[in-house]
């Protein structure tokens, strides 16, 4: 095995290190926002020769997702192999070793966390089994859920940046600990989204509640009773909103006669449009028009 070894500096590598003056101000002493924290964050995409060893540890736990290629590291438990879709989570105050495979070296996000109540995260979660390799599905929510924390910092350490970045970190740390939790989805819900889509599909027609309903098998007024429930609209209302935001579109960004925009959203007549669009949005289409027009 080669005697270089490097901790960071990889083609490609994202990383955040909080500055200890951040931590004091913004975490460390501000109540709730103490209670679990990013102290570091980052990515390395085949990190060759990457190799780190801490003999007592560190003050965080540190949340390894391997990517892609392999690594190895070692724990007060044991010595492990983290391969490709694999995390592990080292718990603070504990000596680790962990170097990437010199001929497959890995692809790793993570992420360090401290706070005030991490012993008890720690307990809750019996951090202890994590520390060997978990493989795990992958799932297209940990790189967004990864680079919503990252960016949040990136852009910045004010207060709401910060506090967005932290409290992503429990979404994100969830993702993997209770990557086995599913949660099923309403099929009633799934009914009402796929509404919506297909009411999005057909601006440019007329269409009754019986029409709507009846393309999803349903009664009309078990449907209007369902879209109520979830939207607070009825179909109908739901349906002439969508027409007049997509005509304040129209307006917006073309230069379509008030006749032609009607008819894009599905009305024949441009003064039942007009009046329709002026009880909606407090004004007429051609009024609406001005005053966008208007230089401000």
């Amino acid at each position: 095995m080669s005697t270089f070894r490097r901790r960071d500096g990889f083609v490609g590598e994202k990383q955040i290190n909080l500055p200890v003056s951040v931590l004091d101000k913004y975490l460390r002493n501000q109540p709730f926002l103490n209670s679990l924290y990013i102290t570091y964050i980052g990515f390395y995409p085949k990190a060759s020769f990457h190799y780190r060893e801490r003999r007592k540890g560190c003050s965080d736990n540190i949340l390894f997702y391997c990517l892609g290629g392999k690594g190895y590291y070692d724990t007060h438990s044991g010595s492990f192999e983290l391969t490709k879709h694999q995390f592990t989570i080292l718990p603070a105050h504990h000596f680790h070793r962990y170097q990437a495979d010199i001929n497959d070296p890995w692809t790793i996000y993570w992420v360090h966390f401290a706070g005030n109540n991490l012993d008890n995260l720690n307990e809750l979660l019996n951090i202890e089994r994590y520390i060997t390799p978990t493989s795990i599905q992958y799932d297209d929510r940990f790189i967004p859920a990864w680079e919503e924390m990252y960016n949040a910092l990136k852009d910045g350490y004010t207060i709401p940046n910060i506090s967005y970045a932290n409290l992503c970190l429990y979404r994100f740390i969830s993702l993997f600990v209770f990557h086995d939790v599913k949660i099923k989805s309403s099929p009633d819900r799934d009914m009402i989204a796929d509404a919506i889509r297909f009411l999005k599909a057909n601006i440019h027609k007329m269409l009754t509640v019986e029409d709507i309903a009846g393309h999803f098998c349903y009664s009309s007024s078990h449907f209007s009773a369902l879209f109520k429930n979830k939207t607070g609209s009825s179909p109908l209302e739901y349906f002439i909103q969508l027409k007049i935001h997509y005509s304040c579109q129209l307006l917006d960004q073309s230069g379509l006669r008030i006749k032609e925009i009607a008819s894009k959203v599905g009305y024949e007549d441009p003064y039942y449009f007009s009046r329709l669009f002026c009880k909606v949005m407090g004004v007429s289409p051609n009024k609406y028009r001005e005053k966008k027009q208007m230089p401000k």
